[in-house]
């Protein structure tokens, strides 16, 4: 049975008296008792007059504080200073940048070479100016990224984006001319994959009406499309199912000239059901797991990390060979699709070949593929290393470390599109990020320091310590503090807690010159949990929140703030949680399940009706994280935890301050509104902003960004910092 829609649970369905009661007594809100479904409607005049409203009264609080204006400049200085390390990306062996600062406040596009990137004072080239595209336009353009043509290098397909949404228009650039092809490829806006098939062919998915988009809203319909014909005249390839996440087209091209065409149906968040397309449209499936990831292509070899343990026999009267979670993988596609040969065994043969297995506390977090060589980045124990393999052939993969720093988070920056370039950063907690450059062919080389970030904070105060918490179960859950030297352990240190705990993701120790300045300058303690569902040590750290587990991760978070007061860091007086999107609803059970921890919150691009989320877009694509509440048995448990229900009469909740944006088309508006509300129903304090641009990531420019985190930190200092 189809899922009730928002348009018809309105409040006409609800008589007046059924709501008064629900509202006296304080007790769970139903979804068919929802007095406030009329905010999930994005920009309706009600929903905006409602947000214009808490606007009014929030703004003035937090804006009108001393330390607002401070908080604010100092912001701005970070985020548009020039001496920012512009962020490299290769088109060809050319390095490109996307830069905003004071004067480029949306932003330019440039390019300079790699010989003058090098250099202390780049020459840069700008290529698109948003800036001014936009107001030519008329148009409130976000950046979203280019994807270039292969080989020649050529023309681009430039993402441009209303006001920072997922959804997208895609027109194609010419590199050459620095103009938008007249009759070149244009798609109009929508949720859309696009890759390039050949020179003047794209193949991609996206919204071509009535039944081609998932329940997710993601495109299932996957079409190729030939310059100068028109979105009627596309060819489709494949089509999923309107209950996947979507289906979408990858192209993997290497250094030997070999092309790949997948096809990834994603049947839920994190199971995908992979293809592999040839010249004749014909889509096979390819015996890979389901859980993995594809990395990239060496050699005709694909590169993917298996996220579950995979058994794979080549031949019924050969060995099997077993892959663990969280394996690094070389297969040739080709080789495992049939017919196969029954009484073939190769005994040397290494098809699929492990290249790494992460021991039980470590993980694989990053990998990028270059002509010759594989790059992983590989954490221990939450600390980050690199290193580039070989393919010996017979003899298997061989692995060389490339330099970092100790106790750092590093990251692949780039790869260049032809030859073993590698950018990739270090960088730690008090430790101002450094680029380097190296070859991955030749590891031994070591790597040059290309930029470092000056220090954006006094960090000669602060002291790095990585600690446990014990969770409910008996679990070690790890965390960092970041703290003063030589504060007394009394429990007044304000403390700000951050945490994730979903979808595979790591909170890693990272330099951030906003926290750093705007909050650990300022005297304050800053922690970050690596609670379960994150992926800091791998598959198994993020199932084991997983669905009817999700309270595990709640529970960890819960236990290194307990670990913070019962080693007197601080007190609930001073202790505050911070968490953005999955993050934020983290924070909204952080809220009601445990209010007496702290006393601030700060719940940001959140979800938090998790009975409704699945009708809300994008929600159904992360039943694979949640579970679907459509489902009794599941709905059952996700009932105990959904923040929006469980907002009861009767219980002290610290001020909370909830922050999202309009144009959010991935975690809806409507989440954030409605907690606010209830709140208000119940006769709570809280401060709701809504940012009318920005997207999910709720600023989308450096002076948006700026007012973001200057009323992030005035509503904390207030309640964190003040006597």
């Amino acid at each position: 049975m189809a899922l009730t829609s928002p348009a018809m649970l309105t409040l006409r369905s609800v008589s007046p008296a059924v709501l008064v009661l629900a509202l006296l007594a304080g007790g769970p809100v139903r979804a068919q008792e929802d007095p406030h479904l009329a905010l999930e409607g994005v920009e309706t005049p009600s929903s905006l007059a409602w947000v214009q409203g808490e606007n009014a009264k929030t703004l003035p609080v937090l804006t009108g504080d001393k330390r607002y204006q401070g908080l604010h400049d100092a912001a701005l200085k970070l985020l548009a200073a020039k001496d920012r390390i512009a962020a490299p990306s290769f088109v060809g062996t050319t390095v490109f940048n996307f830069w905003q600062d004071a004067d480029h406040v949306r932003g330019v596009w440039r390019r300079t070479s790699l010989e003058s990137y090098r250099s202390a004072d780049p020459k840069w080239e700008t290529v698109i100016d948003l800036d001014a595209l936009a107001k030519a336009e008329g148009k409130n353009w976000i950046w979203k990224g280019a994807d270039c043509r292969p080989k020649t290098h050529d023309r681009c397909l430039v993402n441009l984006s209303n006001g920072g949404k997922d959804a997208v228009e895609v027109r194609e650039f010419d590199l050459t001319t620095k103009s938008f092809v007249r009759d070149g490829f244009v798609l109009p806006e929508s949720k859309q994959t696009v890759d390039w098939l050949d020179a003047d062919t794209l193949i991609l998915t996206r919204d071509w009406g009535a039944g081609t988009t998932t329940d997710s809203g993601y495109g299932m319909v996957v079409k190729t499309l030939k310059r100068a014909q028109g979105l009627d005249q596309a060819v489709e390839v494949f089509r999923g199912e309107k209950a996947d996440v979507s289906a979408r087209p990858h192209v993997l091209r290497d250094a030997a000239g070999n092309r790949v065409v997948l096809i990834e149906r994603a049947t839920d968040f994190f199971h995908t059901k992979t293809f592999l397309l040839d010249d004749a449209g014909k889509a096979t499936p390819l015996p890979i797991p389901e859980r993995s990831s594809i990395r990239g292509m060496i050699g005709g070899e694909l590169i993917l990390t298996v996220e579950e343990d995979w058994s794979y026999r080549f031949a019924p009267n050969a060995a099997p060979r077993v892959f663990p979670a969280g394996a690094l993988v070389a297969v040739n596609p080709e080789r495992l699709l049939p017919p196969k040969t029954s009484d073939l065994v190769i005994s040397n043969d290494c098809n699929p070949c492990q290249i790494f297995a992460p021991g039980p506390r470590q993980s694989i977090d990053q990998v990028a593929v270059t002509d010759h060589r594989v790059v992983a980045v590989i954490y221990d124990n939450v600390r980050g290393g690199l290193r580039s393999f070989s393919d010996r052939g017979e003899w298997g993969w061989d692995g060389a470390t490339l330099p970092v720093i100790d106790n750092a988070a590093v990251s692949i920056v780039a790869t260049a599109d032809e030859g073993d370039q590698l950018f990739y950063s270090v960088e730690g907690f008090v430790t101002p990020t450094q680029l380097k450059l190296a070859n991955a062919f030749n590891p031994k080389a070591g790597a040059d320091t290309v930029k470092t970030l000056p220090a954006r904070f006094d960090a000669s105060k602060l002291q790095v310590e990585q600690k446990e918490a014990i969770s409910k179960d008996g679990t070690k859950i790890p965390y960092f503090l970041v703290s003063q030297k030589g504060a007394k352990p009394d429990g007044s240190a304000p403390t700000l807690l951050h945490a994730y705990g979903g979808f595979q993701l790591s909170k890693l120790p990272v330099y951030d010159p906003l926290v750093g300045k705007l909050w650990l300058e300022r005297g304050g303690s800053y922690a970050v949990a690596n609670i379960r569902g994150g992926g800091e040590f791998g598959p198994a750290w993020h199932e084991a929140a997983l669905k009817a587990n999700r309270q595990r991760a709640y529970e960890d978070y819960f236990a290194v703030a307990e670990d913070l007061i019962a080693t007197k860091v601080t007190s609930p007086r001073y202790l505050g949680a911070y968490g953005r999107s999955n993050g934020g609803l983290l924070m909204g059970v952080a809220l009601t399940q445990r209010p007496d921890l702290w006393n601030a919150v700060v719940v940001e691009s959140p979800l938090l009706d998790m009975i409704r989320y699945t009708q809300l877009p994008a929600g159904a694509s992360w039943i694979g994280e949640y579970g679907d509440p459509a489902i009794p048995a599941e709905r059952a448990w996700i009932e105990r935890y959904s923040p929006y229900q469980n907002l009861k009469a009767g219980v002290k909740y610290p001020l909370a301050y909830i922050t999202t944006s309009t144009k959010d088309d991935r975690v809806h508006p409507g989440h954030a509104r409605k907690f606010a509300a209830r709140l208000g129903d119940l006769g709570q304090p809280y401060l709701y902003y809504e940012n009318t641009d920005g997207g999910h990531a709720n600023g989308a420019d450096p002076a948006a960004n700026a007012k973001r985190w200057a009323l992030h930190y005035t509503y904390l200092s207030r309640q964190l910092m003040d006597h």
